[in-house]
Parts: C-alpha cells; sequence; structure tokens
C-alpha cells in the first residue's frame, strides 16, 4: 500500500462517525506533490486523489509531517511555525480541520 493511500486508510478511521454535520467545506492536501482533497458536507466526507478548484484551504506539507499530523504526534499550529506545513486559503478553515482531526 502506498503511502498515500495510508493517509487515506488512516483519515478514513479518524473521521467515521465523527463529521460534523454542520461543516460544509474542500480541505486539500499537496503531499510531496501529490495532492488529495478532502470534501466534507452534511455529516459525510469522501476522499479523493486529484485537484478541486473549489477547495477553500490547502495544507502544503511533506508524507512525513502529514503522518505525524494524522496520527497525533504533532498538531498544525507546531509543524506551520516550524516551516513544515504551508497553507494557502481559509485560516480558519485549516482550524477546523485540525479540531476533527484532535477530536
Amino acid at each position: 500500500m502506498s503511502d498515500l493511500a495510508n493517509i487515506i486508510k488512516t483519515l478514513q478511521d479518524r473521521f467515521e462517525g465523527k463529521v460534523p454535520t454542520d461543516l460544509d467545506a474542500i480541505f486539500q492536501f499537496d503531499v510531496d506533490g501529490k495532492v488529495l482533497n478532502l470534501t466534507v458536507k452534511d455529516g459525510d466526507y469522501s476522499l479523493k486523489e486529484g485537484a478541486n478548484p473549489d477547495a477553500g484551504v490547502t495544507f502544503i506539507t511533506d508524507m512525513g509531517t502529514l503522518q505525524e499530523m494524522i496520527n497525533g504526534e504533532t498538531d498544525g499550529m507546531t509543524a506551520f511555525m516550524s516551516g513544515k506545513l504551508r497553507t494557502e486559503g481559509d485560516m480558519s478553515l485549516a482550524m477546523k480541520l485540525g479540531q476533527l482531526l484532535g477530536g
């Protein structure tokens, strides 16, 4: 299984039964040049490979940092402050994903 496939599986496990019904957003991840998007709407989610032009925020990082964030070994703010994570787009939306991963 590829690293990206492992990320998708881990995200699916983390989100199962925990997606808020009032969140309607598209998050995008650019990980070592590979793009993955997460659409959250009406208490459900979908993960797909590839770019989504409607993404509200894009997280740009490397595979190791993303894995650490998803596994709870580091948080987005720490990764951002250390220069391992960049964001483009809506920062308040970025924080909502952080809350979802932390929950």
